[in-house]
């Protein structure tokens, strides 16, 4: 989350000074360029976490509902196929291999980037809805637990966050494709600059919960 607010914070300074100081402007995307490939490499290895959590989840028979475990399934097929097109999306970008279509892998890596972010946003959505209906009965029986009470605010925030990924996961679509490629660079910057802010402040507020 730090190394997204820097990457962000980097290329909404680049979008805000594009017309009044196109060096600071350029010195200031690079650097979010960097940042940004950064993540993309670190990226690389979370396919073993991501196999184990998925074997781990199975078809979801934790989960409070059958929609939950629905979405939880599909959720973890589009990620297990995500990850291998984004590597060879990232072996074509540095050229260490030859790569038809790019553009076309390009295109397909931003379409499962869009289907994991929106289906995460289904999944925070049910859930959300499922703890407003236990708070709803725990208030008529005068008996809120503070802690959930929290919880249940951060999973506002945790909505309001994936749905500013979302925004940003759509404009990286083809052009003609809803929004995509119509976001400036400030525009995006600012989506995702605070969108990093609030995954930081979640995880502090996690951490004192658990505290």
């Amino acid at each position: 989350q730090v190394m997204k607010a820097l990457c962000y914070s980097a290329k909404l300074v680049a979008g805000y000074h594009a017309k009044r100081n196109p060096d600071l402007a350029k010195r200031y995307a690079i650097a979010s360029s960097k940042i940004s490939g950064a993540r993309a490499t670190l990226r690389l290895i979370d396919d073993i976490p991501m196999i184990q959590y998925a074997l781990e989840y199975g078809l979801g028979h934790d989960e409070p509902d059958r929609i939950m475990a629905m979405l939880g399934v599909t959720a973890n097929v589009v990620d297990l196929l995500y990850y291998p097109i984004e590597k060879i999306c990232w072996l074509a970008e540095h050229k260490i291999v030859d790569v038809k279509y790019a553009d076309n892998w390009d295109n397909l890596n931003s379409i499962f980037w869009v289907l994991s972010v929106y289906l995460n946003l289904m999944r925070t959505l049910r859930n959300f809805w499922l703890n407003q209906e236990k708070l709803n009965r725990s208030h008529q029986l005068s008996s809120i637990d503070v802690k959930s009470l929290v919880k249940h605010r951060l999973e506002l925030m945790s909505i309001i966050r994936i749905s500013l990924d979302f925004v940003h996961a759509v404009s990286t679509l083809p052009k003609g494709y809803l929004w995509g490629g119509k976001l400036s660079t400030f525009q995006v910057g600012s989506i995702g600059t605070l969108s990093a802010c609030l995954g930081i402040y979640q995880i502090f507020a996690k951490r004192r919960l658990i505290n």
